[in-house]
């Protein structure tokens, strides 16, 4: 698969379109230039080689919207795109197609906008239609890669967009879900490497949960001499290694060191080289799979205990007030039925403890022998201890009547609380002294809802200052106050302490602060600002229970190996470094990625391509210590058309925004930013020098798998992060911030360039979702409702001239006026379109790690400015540019990039 007819080497007018049959040609050979998306060129009427620009006179393009602003002289005039040269599928694969009508010739005169609101047309702009659309790109690869399986025998194989549903057969490399790569082809030199600007980075969820149609990783024991390793550069036995005679020893595919087979794992070899056993052996065969850990892998040498979890709750004034500490109490009941456990088990091993804090510690004794718990202060915070040991982690189901009893009791003894001052590090640190005596790793459930500004370690002040927004003094907002929460995560990154944390702030709570022990543990924050029950308590009742239930793997660490020529040399995510190679995480989750990016330190060659493995140590929710193991081959090239080729941008957007997102911590945001359009526009060039055919400067050529580059570096642009509009605080900034970090390609992707689906389009006899359209406010009509998903939020859009008879079925009112937009969840209506629309959020629910806040936006309602903020495509208020003039912009720093 993946072959595609020769270009064509005429002009790039409409009139050369590749024929749609032809003498395939493989796409790794170096030859004719790519494919390329041309995006400007002269008008429309005129064959495709003018020099530009054309005086205004023979512009056109209509476009409904604002003129164009904030680029100097007149935009770049446009022609639709052609996919100038070889049609193909985002990259090398993909069968080859015909022309797409949304990039078809000539433009027929206006295009038809069918509803949509707006005044007429100015003249002189960039039609959007002719410029690369997210969603075709999307719909493309869905028809085109998602029918058949992704089989990962074959070494550097470009897998289908996230956005993508396909099913994965393990064949020697591991599955996409688990690492994805900004490029599949890589260069042979750092020379390249450099000239292309092309990060190399892979983006690894080492515990990535799977569809239930894919196989779990095999766990492989090979008893006590445990897992068969190199001697010299010490990685795992894979696929990848070579045996040599006649099966006694093994050439190291990393390092090329050969390694004697130890006697217990010697095989013959068949005619080919293969050993005879390979097929059943999951380490020699497949690319992802589980070693059992021997004792010599665990900590002081003895094999751990299970894990410990201790929910910590906030029972000052404001945490009480607003029904939380009852809410949370109530929940615990009945959810520590569903603590994580190992697949046969009977129940979970995991013990639990319970403290509750304010101004003061009080730790609960819940020992199954006690008629009623017992409760102990501890009110010197300056030095933390545990004061029981026997009685303060136990077993759900041997203590459950006392247990219950404690719940039901906390949210009573605390009623008529008056104190509203709160600590938070004594927090932690009794949570730690808590697992260091119970000699075990686990995870503390921190519910938070203040500055912890009484006096105790860790004590933090107020110094939230918008005035700092666009001064070189930004920088401080995203950083910690103090140190002391550095040194504190030190602490329980070494003792397997994990730290989840559950904020409810009414005010200014310096999550860059808090955030700090749960980013280096591993752990994961969740943030509901101005809590109440009624209309959040849904999602963190949601979000609580997915983070109590899901795999976890504790007293992690990570080491990346490569083949020679090329090493890990950064890292990005949520985690704790103590050296330059081990990535240590106190838990890792399923849903939590890291980034590593790779720099050359020798040439690598086309022959041998190149080699990662991902070898994960950890600690099961059981307690059973095992090694996990992903490998992953690549291909290797002297021709830079043959990177471009193969580059994923949905996994270079993930690793600049993160790239980025670390930048604001030293500096200035501006400086950032220029930093990162410098860098897409030194990609772009790049390839426009040496891989595209000669045309003319007036013309915008992109790759055909990174056409859409400047469309989403655009939305990292206008990120709240990076440019805040008045509405965003400082610790939504610090709290988006860490959470990107840690994201995967799929949750990027829908985060940057949210989801936007027209519901009233919804088939109701169907179960599948509406086509989805592209983010802007052109495209959207009065008499429609349109749903919007982020991840984080989900919003349902209503226009002002929507049939009542739509508005009766979905809101259970009779007018656009009576619809309330303080809903958090719709009504239960017993009618189809209710219950598809229903089923279509449900559905994205279940597809995201979070649980999304329902908004209700009615259109020219104030929450409206909210909503727009998402449609991408648009000049945002923050002064984000729209993507037809980013576009436009991306094109001019190309060119004097070229000259």
């Amino acid at each position: 698969p993946g072959f595609a007819p020769p270009p064509s080497s005429t002009g790039i007018g409409p009139s050369s379109y590749p024929p749609t049959t032809g003498a395939p040609r493989p796409p790794t050979m170096p030859g004719p230039p790519l494919p390329g998306q041309t995006v400007a060129g002269p008008t429309m009427s005129q064959p495709n080689h003018v020099s530009s620009p054309p005086p205004p006179s023979t512009m056109s393009g209509p476009h409904p919207g604002p003129p164009m602003s904030g680029l100097h002289g007149p935009p770049p005039p446009t022609h639709p795109p052609q996919p100038g040269y070889q049609m193909q599928q985002n990259g090398s694969f993909g069968q080859v197609r015909a022309p797409q009508p949304n990039y078809g010739g000539a433009y027929p005169g206006t295009p038809n906008y069918g509803s949509q609101p707006g005044p007429p047309p100015p003249p002189k702009r960039l039609d959007p239609d002719s410029i690369p659309s997210p969603i075709q790109v999307i719909e493309d690869d869905r028809s085109n890669r998602g029918s058949e399986p992704f089989v990962t025998g074959v070494r550097g194989q470009v897998p289908p967009l996230v956005t993508t549903n396909f099913l994965v057969k393990d064949q020697g490399n591991a599955s996409p879900r688990y690492i994805r790569c900004t490029s599949y082809n890589i260069p042979c030199t750092s020379d390249m490497a450099k000239q292309s600007q092309v990060p190399l980075a892979a983006v690894i969820k080492p515990l990535a949960t799977l569809p239930p149609e894919e196989a779990l990783p095999y766990l492989v024991d090979h008893g006590e001499s445990g897992p068969v390793r190199c001697n010299r550069c010490k990685a795992y036995m894979c696929p990848f290694m070579q045996f040599i005679e006649g099966g006694r020893r093994f050439q190291c595919c990393f390092c090329s060191c050969v390694t004697e087979v130890p006697p217990h794992y010697f095989q013959h070899l068949d005619h080919t080289g293969k050993r005879v056993d390979f097929y059943d052996r999951p380490e020699l065969s497949l690319g992802s799979y589980e070693f059992l850990a021997t004792v010599d892998y665990c900590k002081n040498n003895k094999f751990p205990s299970p894990p410990a979890f201790i929910f910590m709750i906030d029972v000052s004034y404001n945490a009480v007030k607003s029904g939380l500490v009852r809410l949370i109490c109530e929940e615990l009941k009945s959810l520590l039925d569903y603590l994580p456990r190992e697949g046969n088990m009977e129940e979970s091993a995991i013990r639990v403890g319970f403290v509750t804090y304010n101004k003061v510690l009080h730790f609960y004794n819940v020992k199954s022998s006690l008629a009623q718990p017992q409760m102990m202060v501890v009110s010197d915070v300056a030095d933390m201890f545990v004061p029981l040991l026997d009685g303060f982690l136990v077993n759900v189901n041997e203590s459950r009547t006392v247990i219950a009893s404690l719940l039901d009791q906390i949210p009573e003894m605390f009623a008529d609380t008056r104190e509203t001052e709160t600590v938070f590090a004594p927090v932690i640190q009794a949570g730690l002294e808590a697992l260091k005596a119970a000699e075990c790793a686990g995870k503390l459930f921190i519910f938070h809802t203040s500055l912890p500004i009484a006096e105790a370690p860790g004590k933090l002040k107020n110094r939230d200052d918008k005035k700092l927004i666009n001064t070189d003094k930004e920088k401080t907002l995203f950083q910690p106050q103090t140190s002391f929460y550095n040194n504190l995560a030190k602490d329980c990154v070494a003792q397997g302490c994990c730290v989840d944390l559950f904020l409810f702030p009414n005010q200014y709570l310096d999550v860059a602060t808090l955030g700090v022990v749960t980013y280096h543990t591993g752990g994961s924050i969740y943030k509901y600002a101005y809590f109440q029950p009624e209309t959040d308590q849904d999602r963190f009742l949601n979000d609580l229970r997915r983070d109590v239930q899901k795999e976890v793997g504790f007293d992690a660490v990570m080491r990346v190996r490569t083949s020679t020529g090329i090493r890990a040399t950064d890292f990005f995510g949520a985690f704790y470094m103590s050296n330059t190679t081990d990535v240590e995480m106190a838990g890792l989750d399923c849903d939590k990625t890291i980034t590593v990016e790779f720099k050359h330190d020798d040439k690598l060659s086309e022959d041998s391509g190149a080699l990662l493995q991902c070898a994960l140590l950890y600690t099961s929710c059981a307690g059973q210590r095992r090694l996990r193991i992903h490998n992953l081959s690549l291909n290797c090239c002297t021709q830079l058309a043959d990177l471009y080729r193969n580059c994923e941008t949905d996994t270079l957007i993930n690793y600049l925004a993160k790239y980025a997102y670390r930048g604001v911590l030293s500096s200035p945001v501006k400086t950032v930013r220029d930093a990162l359009i410098n860098q897409c526009a030194q990609i772009l060039a790049c390839y426009r020098k040496n891989c595209a055919s000669p045309s003319s400067a007036g013309q915008l050529i992109l790759p055909e798998c990174m056409k859409l580059l400047p469309v989403y570096l655009n939305c990292v642009l206008k990120s709240d992060v990076l440019q805040p509009g008045p509405e965003v605080t400082t610790d939504d900034r610090a709290y988006i911030r860490q959470l990107v970090t840690s994201m995967d390609v799929a949750e990027t992707n829908v985060f940057f360039y949210p989801r936007l689906l027209p519901l009233t389009k919804a088939d109701v006899d169907s179960d599948s979702l509406p086509a989805a359209i592209r983010n802007s406010e052109e495209r959207l009509s009065k008499g429609d409702i349109y749903l919007l998903e982020n991840g984080l939020n989900v919003f349902v859009w209503v226009g002002v001239n929507v049939q009542q008879g739509l508005i009766q079925n979905l809101f259970g009112v009779s007018s656009f006026s009576q619809i309330s937009n303080t809903l958090s969840t719709l009504p239960v209506l017993e009618n189809p379109f209710s219950k598809k629309v229903r089923s279509i959020i449900d559905m994205l629910q279940m597809q995201r790690s979070r649980y999304m806040k329902l908004i209700i936006v009615k259109q020219e309602d104030k929450l409206e400015m909210l909503f727009k903020h998402f449609l991408v495509e648009d000049k945002s208020l923050s002064g984000g540019a729209s993507y037809v003039d980013f576009l436009c912009h991306m094109h001019k720093e190309i060119r004097q990039l070229l000259s």
